[in-house]
């Protein structure tokens, strides 16, 4: 896929599917799936200023994932040449001393997972909160694969369908390994010190509903506990978000996006 591919269709499932805000409920899933890729935790840990500012990573993919969904040709652009630029130093060799692996941002196999992450949180949240079977829409999942092709993945990396997905990752999954790091980075991500007090207010929320839905393979490698605690807050932040997305005007579900185009507008 061309990593200039121009703004599909307005009707297509991803650009009906991806503004809705309630899926921002997967956002610290998929920040943790890829922390928990041990090439990928590693090069967040050594060349982003993660520590500092978690919400950041978060705020330029939201731009990232709008801007292709629904943002005009000028906003692709921009988002796909700030992350290809960002990404263009990150590169790091393998230390045995410290049992780090070697990584690279444009190693298509990480930028594979790095998308694959942001798909799969997507369907997961979306069954449980829009009306539709996301689970086993091939046509919103063929279109998820631009998030990948724009970063310079070959199209060819994309698996062939879901069931290849799901394959992946299973097989993905296995093979996740939890650095000390990438647990700090998860700590600082639910702390967020230099945000604003009202979002900090809402992240141990946040935290619970991201640990009940991980898969359970990274939970159990973050150290994480699903107890009776954090199914019940999340089971209740699901059903409230859910009846939230049904009676909510989408212009105000949609609003998150607007905000993020507008940023991607002034970047």
């Amino acid at each position: 896929m061309s990593r200039n591919a121009g703004r599909i269709d307005e009707s297509s499932a991803f650009s009906r599917v991806a503004p809705e805000a309630g899926l921002l409920l997967g956002a610290g899933r998929a920040i943790l799936m890829q922390l928990a890729h041990p090439q990928i935790g590693t090069a967040i840990a050594r060349h982003s200023d993660f520590a500092s500012d978690p919400l950041k990573r978060l705020v330029h993919t939201l731009g990232y994932i709008y801007a292709l969904s629904n943002g005009n040709a000028e906003q692709q652009r921009t988002m796909i040449n700030y992350v290809n630029k960002s990404h263009q130093n990150v590169r790091g060799t393998r230390n045995e001393s410290e049992a780090l692996p070697g990584y690279s941002a444009l190693d298509p196999r990480l930028q594979l997972w790095v998308a694959a992450t942001l798909f799969d949180s997507a369907r997961v949240i979306a069954e449980q909160i829009l009306s539709g079977d996301f689970a086993h829409d091939e046509q919103l999942y063929q279109q998820y694969a631009l998030l990948g092709g724009a970063l310079q993945m070959p199209e060819n990396y994309w698996p062939a369908s879901l069931h290849d997905f799901d394959l992946y990752l299973e097989q993905t999954l296995a093979t996740v390994a939890v650095t000390g790091q990438a647990r700090q980075l998860a700590d600082e991500l639910f702390s967020a010190p230099r945000a604003p007090w009202w979002i900090r207010a809402g992240l141990p929320l946040m935290r619970d509903v991201t640990i009940a839905q991980l898969p359970a393979a990274v939970r159990e490698q973050f150290g994480f506990e699903l107890s009776n605690k954090v199914r019940r807050r999340n089971s209740m932040t699901v059903a409230f978000v859910r009846l939230a997305t049904r009676w909510l005007p989408r212009a105000i579900r949609h609003l998150p996006m607007r905000l993020m185009l507008r940023h991607v507008d002034r970047m």
